[in-house]
Order: structure tokens, then C-alpha cells, then sequence
């Protein structure tokens, strides 16, 4: 198993994608993920791709996308994981 730690810091908008990029450690070693604004837009109530719609919809759910990611980066064992919609289909 691996020991997965998540930045308390805000995440980056990135509006080339849209989505908000965020950073991790994977057993030490520097990790990020990123969640993308439809899957911010689909599950957890964000009004648009703009940063200020994404980003209260992201931290008011932090706890549930961290889970999601920390799964994500154990299964597949990657340092940069994207997650989309279809990831919290499921899993909230």
C-alpha cells in the first residue's frame, strides 16, 4: 500500500483544460492530480468552468475528490493522475 499525502494548499486553475491542478505525494515522492471542471460541474455543484465557480465546489468536497484520487493513484501506481466525470459516478 501507499503512502499518499495531499497539499492543503488551494489548487492551480488551469483554463487550457479546464480544470484544477492540485499536488500530492506518492511515497515521498512529488505526485499531482488534476480534476477536471465538468467532473467539478457534474457531481459536485460547480455553476461553470470559471475558476471562482470551480474552485468553492472543489474545496467544499475536498475530502470526497482526495478519496477518489488516492484510489486512483494506487490502482494504477502513476505520479499524475487526471480525474474525470466518470470517476465519481460511483464512488460519491
Amino acid at each position: 500500500m501507499n503512502q499518499i499525502d495531499f497539499s492543503n494548499d488551494a489548487p492551480d486553475y488551469c483554463p487550457a483544460s479546464p480544470s484544477l491542478w492540485c499536488r500530492a505525494t506518492v511515497n515521498g515522492s512529488p505526485a499531482t492530480y488534476e480534476i477536471t471542471a465538468e467532473a467539478l460541474e457534474d457531481h459536485f455543484g460547480a455553476r461553470s468552468y470559471r475558476n471562482e465557480d470551480l474552485l468553492p465546489a472543489f474545496l467544499s468536497n475536498r475530502q470526497d475528490i482526495e478519496r477518489v484520487a488516492g484510489a486512483l493513484f494506487e490502482m494504477t501506481g502513476a505520479y499524475h493522475i487526471v480525474l474525470h466525470s466518470g470517476h465519481f459516478r460511483f464512488a460519491v
